[in-house]
């Protein structure tokens, strides 16, 4: 069963478990994954799971963002809610790498490389970016390698 067959599956099962939260997400995330597919002319044939995952890393990434503004408005109770999005948006993601997994094989980028300063962070973002993408969020990739090329 593919990945979008299996978010379906889940769909129904919230619905009769009366699960609000878990439907509301999935139903969200449905509707990012058809607009993709029209996007992308792939209404027909829809997207490969590695599409539906990058479209779930988007997912996410969205709402971390707003975690965070709800965070700085003082808006705690949303901030629960795209939490508890995130945690079901996961699901349907690949195994993330811990922080210091992902450090590790970024001093491996930056040793390969041979890059020493500051200039070329771009170098390594790109590098890091394309060998583990999926597997870590672009901002940790980020905080990772400005502080090894201090």
């Amino acid at each position: 069963m593919g990945l979008k067959q299996q978010i379906l599956e889940d769909l129904k099962t919230a619905m009769k478990a009366g699960d609000t939260v878990k439907r509301d997400t999935l139903r969200m995330f449905d509707s990012m994954i058809k607009n993709v597919e029209i996007e992308k002319k792939k209404r027909e044939e829809g997207l490969s799971d590695a599409e539906v995952q990058e479209v779930a890393m988007r997912a996410v990434k969205q709402r971390r963002d707003a975690a965070e503004q709800y965070k700085a408005g003082g808006r705690e109770d949303l901030v629960e809610k795209e939490n508890a999005e995130i945690a079901i948006l996961l699901g349907y993601m690949p195994s993330q790498m811990s922080e210091a997994e992902a450090t590790a094989e970024i001093e491996k980028i930056i040793a390969s490389l041979g890059v020493t300063s500051k200039a070329d962070i771009g170098k390594v973002m790109g590098a890091a970016m394309g060998a583990l993408k999926g597997q870590i969020d672009g901002n940790l990739v980020k905080k990772i390698v400005e502080e090894k090329l201090q």
